[in-house]
């Protein structure tokens, strides 16, 4: 069985990999707000560091950053 730790952060980088195949601008909305949600979840289990580049990368996406730029960092 998978751990939440792993689903979360399986479910989020699969997320983000959607945003940055997404055709419409509030598809790629939705499908940041998902990896924020999956994020979020994980960061509440307490095993995740605070720097994560994983959550960094998503919260500079969804405040109006590029999806594409995880890609650059990664």
């Amino acid at each position: 069985m998978e751990s939440d730790i792993r689903f979360y952060r399986r479910r989020a980088s699969e997320e983000l990999a959607a945003a940055n195949r997404a055709v419409t601008a509030s598809a790629r909305d939705r499908r940041l707000q998902l990896a924020g949600v999956f994020l979020q979840r994980l960061h509440s289990l307490e095993e995740l560091p605070q720097d994560d580049q994983l959550r960094s990368l998503v919260i500079q996406a969804v405040d109006g950053g590029s999806a594409f730029d995880w890609v650059d960092q990664g």
